[in-house]
């Protein structure tokens, strides 16, 4: 199966290198796939490292680039990831390996413990959509916002979300849960970023908790 590891960048260019080296030396022969929006060197960073490199300028926001980075992809399995070394690409064998045998999605749950590179705040907050989703939806899983899966590409194909507004991840879960489709979930560590963070958390909470209500309607 072809994998393509897509990510989403803003101003990255002290993680990208790094980060793209790690993946090349864990699954080499991957495409890798970023979606960028940057005003410093992050997409020929990028490109000089053999990447592709999609141009979203300007910036549309995280929604409709995360929509692009997963339906644009050539690979059978598509693994997304942080440009940011917050994610362990150690884990993306494991995650194919789990489509391979014939889950459609595969979660990684940083929130199974708590993580020292997190808030505390951050931590109960993603505990908590997490519970409100089982009670909503009866998906077992601890955090619905992490930011490394594995998505067999034919399901991306036959799903539908609304790119429009923060939280987008919320519904990549959810909707194909409800449409029946095969989830696991594993755990993660979770590191200290390299650069700044973009989280607005205002906005995304209010827009987890409408996602997580709207999902109601997926079939």
């Amino acid at each position: 199966m072809k994998v393509t590891v897509s990510m989403i960048t803003m101003n990255e260019e002290g993680a990208v290198a790094k980060v793209i080296g790690d993946i090349r030396r864990v699954v080499p022969e991957a495409e890798i796939l970023l979606v960028d929006s940057s005003r410093d060197r992050t997409p020929d960073i990028a490109a000089s490292l053999g990447c592709r490199v999609i141009r979203q300028f300007p910036p549309q926001g995280y929604g409709p680039a995360m929509n692009r980075a997963v339906r644009e992809a050539s690979g059978d399995v598509v693994v997304t990831l942080d440009c940011d070394d917050t994610y362990p690409v150690e884990a993306i064998p494991q995650l194919v390996d789990l489509i391979r045998e014939g889950n459609d999605l595969v979660n990684t749950t940083r929130v199974h413990r708590r993580p020292k590179a997190m808030p505390f705040a951050n931590f109960l907050a993603n505990r908590a959509f997490a519970l409100a989703a089982r009670i909503l939806h009866g998906i077992r899983t601890t955090d619905l916002h992490s930011g490394m899966r594995a998505y067999r590409k034919s399901m991306i194909d036959q799903v539908e979300w609304s790119e429009h507004g923060p939280a987008l991840p919320v519904d990549m879960l959810l909707i194909p849960y409800r449409r029946g489709f095969r989830i696991a979930e594993v755990p993660i560590d979770y590191r200290e970023r390299i650069g700044v963070t973009t989280l607005h958390r205002f906005s995304s909470t209010l827009w987890t908790l409408k996602r997580i209500w709207w999902a109601r309607r997926a079939r």
